[in-house]
C-alpha cells in the first residue's frame, strides 16, 4: 500500500503520466475506447504489467478483426498509487467518453468509482482493493477479492490439521475485516485463530514471526495477507527463525511465483507451502492465451494476480460484446452495463466458473453485494513451482455470509 505522504503528490503529476496507447486519438467511427489504470514506477506497489497487458490485448483484438465491428481502443493510466492519480485517471476515462475501465488495479475507488457512477461507466473486473469495487453497481468483479482468499485459506488449513492459524495480516481497516472471514472458516472446526497485524513501515518482522509462530508447536499454522514486498521481508524473519512444526500458509498474491524464485525456489523457505488462488496455476493450460498475448514482454508476469485478472476482465469486457452485436445492439456504457446485469452467464474458459452478475448472483450482503465469484483454488508449492493441491474450484460464499458448511 503507498504511504499517506504520496496521496500529496500534484494531480498534474498524475495526469501527466496518462497516455493512449493502442490505437490512434479519434476513437470516433466505429471506435470503441476503454481505459486501463494502474500504479508504474512508484516503487510501492507498482503493476506496470496490467497496462502493458492491456493494450496487448487491444492490439491483438485489432489484429483478429476488431470489436463489434470496429477497432479497441486501449488508453492507459499511471494513477500514481495516489488519490490524486486515480481522480486524474477517471476524470481521462470520462473525457475520453469510455465504454469501460478494464482490468485495472488502484486502492483508491473511494475517489474514483463516484465518478465512474456519475458517468454511467462500467469499472469491470478491477483488482478489489477497496469497499466500492464490491457494493458499487456499477462495479463487476471478476474474482472474489482478499476476503475469499483468505476464508479459502482457513479452509485449506483446516483440512491440513491446523489446530490454530495465526494470520499476519496489513493493521488496516481492510486488514480488520479479515480476521472476521478466517474466524467464520476456522469455527466450524473449532480452530483457534491469532491475529498478527503488521504496521504499513515495519521493518522488523523478528517479533512478527515470533508472535506468529508461538513456541513452534504441532498443529500450529500462520497465514500471509501481506503485500509481496513485506512478505520478502516477512520471510527473512522465518527462515531465521526456522521452525520446525510450523505449517505456513498464504494467500497468492502475497506469494506468487516471483517471491518463491527470489527466496530460493525448492530450497527456500515457502517449499511445501499451501496457498489460496482465485485462479487456477500459471502453469496451467487455460493460461496459454495469457502468454500468448504477453508476447515475451518483461513487464508482463503472467503469474501475477493482478496481470491474471486483467485478462479475465477483457475477456468478459469482450464476450459482451460479441453478445449487443449479435442482439444487434450498440456498444454503449449503458448497453454495457444492462448485458452484464442481465444475468447471462460469460466464460472464462475454465479460469474461473462462468461470471454472471445477475440479481440472484449478488452475494447477500450487505458490504459486499458485488462480489460474485467466491470460489477458489487451492494449491501448494511443490518443488519450487506453485501447482494444484486440490483440483477444481472450491466455493466460500458459506464463509462470507457466515453460513455453515455443506454437508
Amino acid at each position: 500500500m503507498a504511504a499517506t505522504a504520496l496521496a500529496l503528490l500534484p494531480a498534474l503529476l498524475a495526469l501527466s503520466a496518462c497516455a493512449s496507447s493502442a490505437a490512434a486519438p479519434g476513437g470516433g467511427g466505429g471506435d470503441y475506447t476503454v481505459m486501463t489504470w494502474a500504479p508504474s514506477a512508484t516503487g510501492s506497489d507498482d503493476r506496470p504489467g496490467v497496462t502493458a497487458l492491456a493494450e496487448a490485448i487491444g492490439r491483438d483484438v485489432d489484429t483478429k478483426g476488431g470489436m463489434h465491428g470496429g477497432k479497441l481502443r486501449v488508453i492507459t493510466c499511471n494513477d500514481h498509487n495516489t488519490a490524486a492519480g486515480a481522480t486524474a485517471c477517471v476524470r481521462q476515462a470520462v473525457d475520453a467518453k469510455v465504454v469501460a475501465v478494464v482490468g485495472s488495479y488502484s486502492q483508491y475507488a473511494d475517489s474514483f468509482m463516484p465518478v465512474l457512477e456519475s458517468a454511467g461507466i462500467p469499472y469491470i473486473g478491477g483488482y478489489g482493493l477497496s469497499g466500492p469495487e464490491f457494493s458499487s453497481p456499477l462495479s463487476y468483479p471478476v474474482a472474489g477479492g482478499t476476503p475469499a482468499l483468505i476464508a479459502g485459506s482457513g479452509r485449506q488449513l483446516v483440512a491440513a490439521g491446523c489446530r490454530s492459524v495465526a494470520v499476519i495480516r496489513p493493521d488496516t481497516p481492510a486488514g480488520d475485516t479479515l480476521t472476521t472471514y478466517l474466524a467464520s472458516a476456522l469455527q466450524p472446526d473449532g480452530v483457534a485463530m491469532v491475529d498478527v497485524k503488521v504496521p504499513d513501515k515495519t521493518a522488523d518482522f523478528g517479533g512478527t514471526v515470533s508472535k506468529a509462530v508461538n513456541g513452534d508447536q504441532r498443529g500450529g499454522c500462520v497465514t500471509n495477507a501481506l503485500g509481496p514486498e513485506q512478505t520478502l521481508k516477512l520471510l527473512d524473519a522465518y527462515r531465521q527463525l526456522n521452525p520446525r512444526h510450523t505449517l505456513f500458509g498464504s494467500v497468492i498474491g502475497s506469494v506468487q511465483q516471483s517471491v518463491i524464485d527470489s527466496t530460493g525456489g525448492a530450497n527456500g523457505p515457502l517449499n511445501g507451502t499451501y496457498a489460496t488462488g482465485w485462479y487456477p496455476p500459471e502453469s496451467a493450460h487455460v493460461w496459454d492465451t495469457l502468454r500468448s498475448e504477453a508476447g515475451g514482454d518483461p513487464r508482463i508476469v503472467t503469474s501475477d494476480l493482478a496481470v491474471q485478472t486483467t485478462w479475465v476482465a477483457y475477456q468478459v469486457l469482450i464476450q459482451a460484446a460479441d453478445r449487443l452485436n449479435s442482439a444487434g445492439k450498440p456498444l454503449t456504457a449503458k448497453d454495457l452495463r444492462a448485458q452484464l446485469d442481465s444475468g447471462d452467464t460469460l466464460d472464462t474458459g475454465g479460469v474461473t466458473p462462468a461470471l454472471s452478475w445477475g440479481q440472484t448472483d449478488m452475494l447477500p450482503s450487505a458490504q459486499s453485494p458485488r462480489l460474485v465469484n467466491t470460489w477458489v483454488t487451492f494449491q501448494q508449492v511443490q518443488d519450487g513451482k506453485l501447482a494444484q493441491q486440490q483440483s477444481g474450484f472450491v466455493d466460500v460464499r458459506w464463509v462470507l455470509t457466515g453460513g455453515k458448511p455443506p454437508q
